[in-house]
């Protein structure tokens, strides 16, 4: 799974990351589809698992568009048993 690189000078000054954690373990395949189903949200800028901690996911999102607790929501919409850890 390739490293995800992102100017943070082309993100609105309301944008916020939390780390979620993802109670199950997910193959590579299950990790890039859930990443790419975040990313198809408009208001998630940024998706991408913690390198060699595949349980720890960032996600960068418009808090004018979204709350922490709708990002889980979006996470678990995928099936996933989740919980959010906090903001970074």
């Amino acid at each position: 799974m390739g490293q995800a690189l992102h100017s943070i000078e082309n993100e609105p000054d309301h944008s916020v990351e939390i780390v979620v954690h993802i109670t199950e373990s997910l193959g590579e395949q299950r990790r890039e589809d859930l990443v790419a189903a975040l990313k198809d949200n408009g208001g998630i800028t940024t998706a991408e698992f913690c390198p060699l901690r595949y349980h720890l996911m960032l996600v960068r999102y418009d808090r004018e568009m979204y709350s922490s607790q709708d990002v889980l929501d979006r996470v678990k919409s995928q099936n996933v048993d989740a919980r959010l850890i906090g903001p970074v």
